[in-house]
């Protein structure tokens, strides 16, 4: 099938998915699970390249929206998370579009070592779990506002219990963290240019992101922080942490062209 028809057909089932459980209609898992194929087979054909993997800005992005819808759905069999899928799918419905409008190409040679592989796909899902961390802490946020001023708007009326909102957002941030360590660390075994001059940016943004999730965690465990507190530092890491790997990007290949 073309590129271009199965770009769109993806974009159509994301947006169908996202709209079924907007309006309560029930499609979200099914049109959901087909979008997320048919995203995989379009991200196929523009990562892989004859010369490695082509991990340009917006294949980038597009193949972080893929891991996050996946995991959505993966988590959608145990958690109630299907209000997630409103914002989530469609971003992946606009990476897909960007990629196929603003075709990048950055290549990770064939020729790098495996465990430079590893550490690339452990950072991408480590990323893609704050990324779904963070949406749902700014979920929590509205739920918050609307308890405290007495506005039960469709959040409040759509959404878990805010313990159980809670409870989502630190097991998606505590996972997301153990995967952002060890990306670190193998990024620290396995590339020997890590604070080369175009990776000291990354490098020093995604540690110092590590370390507001450690605080975040570490005041859960012995404060029990939580509420605006928790939104607070799990926002702000989440900007960290995508300035660190977008922002280097951005510079890297649209304004030096690297």
């Amino acid at each position: 099938m073309n590129l271009l028809i199965l770009s769109l057909l993806a974009i159509f089932l994301y947006s169908v998915a996202a709209l079924s459980r907007f309006y309560r209609i029930k499609g979200l898992l099914l049109f959901g699970s087909v979008a997320v194929i048919a995203h995989a087979v379009v991200l196929y054909q523009n990562l892989v390249a004859p010369s490695g993997l082509n991990l340009g800005i917006f294949t980038a992005a597009s193949l972080m929206s893929w891991v996050i819808a996946l995991l959505l759905l993966v988590s959608l069999m145990r958690e109630p998370v299907e209000n997630l899928a409103v914002v989530l799918f469609p971003i992946a419905a606009l990476t897909i579009g960007l990629d196929v409008y603003f075709h990048t190409e950055r290549i990770l040679s064939t020729e790098h070592p495996f465990g430079v592989t590893v550490h690339i796909l452990v950072s991408i899902v480590a990323y893609s779990l704050l990324s779904i961390s963070a949406l749902q802490a700014v979920f929590l946020a509205i739920q918050d506002y609307q308890l405290h001023h007495k506005r039960p708007g469709w959040v409040i009326q759509r959404l878990p219990p805010l313990q159980v909102m809670e409870s989502l957002l630190f097991q998606m941030i505590s996972i997301g963290f153990i995967l952002l360590t060890v990306s670190l660390i193998s990024g620290f075994v396995f590339l020997e240019d890590i604070f080369a001059q175009h990776l000291v940016h990354k490098t020093i943004l995604s540690i110092v992101a590590w370390g507001f999730f450690a605080v975040l965690l570490w005041g859960r465990w012995r404060y029990g922080w939580r509420g605006k507190k928790a939104i607070r530092w799990t926002l702000i890491g989440f900007v960290v942490l995508m300035l660190g790997y977008f922002g280097s990007k951005m510079v890297l290949e649209l304004i030096l062209h690297r």
